[in-house]
């Protein structure tokens, strides 16, 4: 994968890139990456990228002609077929780890970091193929969630993790958040691990932390219950869970 971002401040996504495991995968070539400066590619004598909303208003917007230009040069330098232009934008949908994933498969992202009030609409309408929002919240530039999509596409591509079964474990990626983890020591300050982790059973392991995976999501996002199909142990377990929270099964 190659991933290109359009951006006006690279040095917010160089402390990113070259730290831990997103340092690691681009030393290794598990994927490569551009951090464009679309300043550079202003026609303007002053090298502005923004100009006054017609019809007034407060702020400035983004201009059309250095962005479609960096996405052309990014489109040019690295030919694919379809590569995907995301727009970061509090107008996009809400990133999930399903979006992740989709990206995941991509073998080129443009992803362009907007400032300002916003976009000129063209950039919308005739360069994105994506919109997305890492949530309901505004920030003052893309790049926070550009770094979100990043480290979060980049994670799944093969052989950036030393554990390839981590990512299918994640939260989210089952559709349940994760289940509870604990290392040594057994017994901490009188806090033990459950007993059930140290007996070396693997099928009971397994199913202790399905049933504590079923939990936690019951308890914490039970939203998300309603938008998977269960398996048949999988309704079993939170059955037995509903008795032991003495609480009323989700409607």
């Amino acid at each position: 994968m190659h991933i290109d971002v359009l951006t006006l401040f690279p040095e917010m996504l160089e402390g990113m890139l070259n730290s831990s495991i997103m340092k690691r995968a681009a030393e290794a070539r598990h994927f490569t990456y551009e951090l464009i400066n679309f300043r550079e590619f202003s026609a303007n004598k002053h090298k502005k990228v923004d100009d006054y909303p017609y019809g007034g208003g407060a702020g400035m917007v983004l201009a059309p002609q250095p962005i479609f230009d960096a996405v052309a040069y990014a489109k040019q330098n690295r030919p694919t077929e379809h590569p995907r232009v995301i727009l970061m934008c509090p107008q996009g949908e809400t990133y999930t780890q399903k979006k992740a994933e989709e990206l995941a498969q991509e073998e080129h992202l443009i992803i362009i970091c907007g400032h300002y009030e916003g976009y000129d609409e063209r950039i919308r309408t005739y360069l994105a193929t994506d919109e997305i929002s890492i949530g309901d919240y505004v920030l003052t530039s893309g790049e926070i969630g550009a770094m979100v999509v990043i480290d979060s596409v980049v994670r799944l591509l093969p052989g950036v993790l030393g554990n390839e079964q981590s990512p299918k474990q994640d939260s989210f990626s089952t559709g349940l958040l994760e289940h509870p983890h604990y290392t040594r020591p057994a017994d901490f300050r009188g806090m033990k691990v459950p007993e059930v982790l140290l007996q070396g059973n693997h099928a009971k392991i397994e199913r202790w932390r399905m049933k504590e995976s079923l939990r936690r999501t019951l308890k914490r996002r039970p939203d998300l219950l309603k938008k998977i199909t269960l398996t048949k142990e999988q309704e079993e377990l939170l059955q037995e869970i509903y008795r032991e929270e003495k609480s009323e099964p989700l409607r």
